[in-house]
Parts: structure tokens; sequence; C-alpha cells
């Protein structure tokens, strides 16, 4: 199933987050039981080179594949897209012009500015030809605009609007650290979940899809519940402590 198809079903769709540049590290990762992958540009370690590559065993292991790109290089949006991704985040979408330029870079005309050049993406995609490509290509790529400050929620309806804005993705740490005026990373702030909660109800109301970091697994029931079903966590890092920490205690607890 395709990530457009699960979003449009409202299945619950977790994604692993990985930052190692590397095609082998990325065909184990998706070779667990995620939904979807997403490589990170912005603070991960992927660049154009390993996106490229990536993107490949991702799409063996018949997984959808995301990308977020570092801030204001909409011009790798394209790229991700022609790459063969599926969807792309981007960050730190501030104000409308930074949407509308992100929107441009998705989708081909009328509705955006993307220039044609589908080089890899269509044959790892088994394109049915040109002309399928040019019709389908903007209903089935997603654009994720991130909401990470007080600037872009005041704007959410406004960036909602913007024909080629498919959805919202919450980065919450940039979140707390906004919330707070610098004071505090907390991406579990509870002061700030009820401005949390009203961006996913204006994302869906706005009949598009409402996506998020979850840095702690225990908050991703209330997440689903207030209406989040993109749901990113687990990098390599991440994934490789907790295993290494399951294998040691289990090893320990053997010795007793």
């Amino acid at each position: 199933m395709t990530l457009i198809e699960r979003l449009k079903a409202d299945l619950t769709t977790i994604t692993a987050w990985s930052s190692v540049p590397d095609a082998l590290t990325v065909e184990i990762l998706a070779g667990q039981g995620f939904d979807a992958i997403t490589l990170d540009m912005q603070h991960g370690g992927h660049n154009e080179d390993s996106v490229l590559r990536c993107l490949l065993p991702i799409a063996a292991a018949g997984k959808p594949s995301l990308v977020r790109i570092p801030v204001g290089r909409f011009d790798m949006a394209s790229r991700a897209l022609d790459f063969g991704a599926d969807a792309v985040i981007a960050p730190m979408i501030n104000t409308i012009e930074d949407a509308r330029r992100f929107a441009a870079a998705m989708k081909y005309p009328p509705v955006g500015e993307r220039s044609w050049g589908p080089t890899y993406a269509a044959p790892r995609r088994n394109s049915e030809g040109p002309a399928a490509w040019l019709r389908d290509s903007n209903a089935s790529t997603i654009s994720f605009a991130m909401i990470e400050t007080r600037a872009a929620l005041a704007l959410v309806d406004d960036i909602l609007e913007i024909p080629g804005i498919d959805g919202i993705f919450v980065g919450p740490s940039d979140f707390s650290i906004a919330w707070t005026d610098g004071a505090e990373i907390n991406p579990s702030l509870e002061d700030m979940m009820e401005a949390i909660a009203s961006i996913a109800t204006k994302t869906r109301a706005a009949g598009k899809y409402a996506a998020i970091y979850v840095v702690d697994p225990a908050l991703t029931g209330r997440m689903v519940a207030m209406g989040y079903r993109l749901l990113a966590t687990g990098s390599e890092q991440q994934v490789m402590a907790l295993g290494a920490k399951s294998l040691l205690d289990a090893m320990h607890s053997s010795i007793g």
C-alpha cells in the first residue's frame, strides 16, 4: 500500500527516521516492522547522493519513503521526488512565502512549478509512461510543511489553504523551544498540547494529513487521538540502543 493510500484510508502509519547516509543501513532499517522510512537531510547525515541511493532499498522492501530536506532547500524537494520519494517534509515553514515556494517545488503545473525530469523515479516506480506520470504525480506525492514556531502556528489556516500543501508535520522539540521562548526543550510539554491538538484538528478539517515526530512512545496513543496519522520515530541510534539493551538485559538476566 502506498503512503497516499494509507493516509487516505486514515491508517496510522509509523515511519522510522534515518540519519545514517548508508544504503546498507537503510536496507536493514527498511526490513524492520516500520510502515515507512524517512531520510533526514536537515539534522541527519543524509545528502543528495545518499538519498538517491537509499530510496532504492526502501522501495525494494515495499515501504513508502519520505525525505526531510534542509531548511529552505526547496530545490531538493523536487530532486527527492525525481529520485523516487513518496513525500517530502520541509522544516521551518514560517511564512506564507515559504509554503508557496515549497508547494511550487512539489507540484507540476498548473498547481506548481516543478520541472520535468523523473529520471530515476519513473523507472523505480514502474511508470506507465510520461503522460500517466504527469497526470498522476501531483496527487500521489505528498508535501508536508513543518510547523515548529509560534509564527507558523499563527499561519496554520493560511498555510493549509495553499494549493500544493498536502499536510502539516509538527516538530515538537523546536515547537517547545518556541513555546517557552527558548527556556526549555521538552517535546512532551503539557502546556503546548492544546496547541498541538489544534493543529491536527485544523489540518484534518481542511482535508489534509496531520503528522508529528513522537519522541516519547508513550504519547503515541494521545497523538493518534488528536488526529495525527503519520508518526515518526526510531532513528538508527535509537533502534540500536534499544536493541542492544534488550539483548544485554536478557543475557545478564540469564547469567543471574
